[in-house]
């Protein structure tokens, strides 16, 4: 079975320029994380987009749309900022693919160390493995469908709707 990792950007993938206090992106830390994480699987990944989920626009979600439809792969991680996970999820939604495509984030960037990203990141890989065809939110070793769920931006969790 392959799954394939679709890269978006988010804070996933953000570094840090000590001299600005910007973070910034250069390169994605996914292929680092893999390694690190001893990750047995067969995976294939595309970087698609490298931007701040603030900034994603209807069109960056329709690329990743079309980037799923297109694949030919029936399960889907992709790395999201956290900020607009929850739309993106509903676009992919209505279109009902008979894939389990599961997106992924982080609060802290990998870059850090102390980010939540490595475990978000083997959760989603999972969780992609398990759930049937469909759209979820991994974060924090739980999973949501697109259409239960919401970052609770005071607690810096996602939860349940209800």
């Amino acid at each position: 079975m392959l799954i394939k990792i679709i890269i978006t950007g988010g804070t996933f993938d953000k570094e840090y320029d000590e001299i600005n206090g910007t973070l910034f992106f250069k390169n994605t830390h996914v292929q680092e994380m893999l390694t690190r994480g001893r990750c047995g699987l067969d995976i294939e990944i595309d970087t698609l987009m490298m931007i701040d989920s603030l900034d994603m626009t209807d069109a960056h979600r329709k690329i990743i749309l079309e980037h799923c439809q297109q694949c030919v792969h029936d399960k889907i991680v992709i790395t999201h900022g956290t900020d607009t996970m929850v739309e993106t999820a509903k676009v992919l939604a209505t279109v009902q693919m008979q894939k389990t495509i599961v997106l992924t984030g982080a609060m802290v960037p990998y870059a850090f160390g102390s980010s939540d990203g490595l475990f978000n990141l083997g959760s989603a890989l999972s969780f992609v493995q398990a759930l049937p065809p469909g759209v979820y939110i991994a974060m924090n070793g739980k999973y949501f469908s697109w259409d239960n769920v919401k970052k609770n931006r005071v607690l810096g969790v996602f939860e349940k709707m209800h």
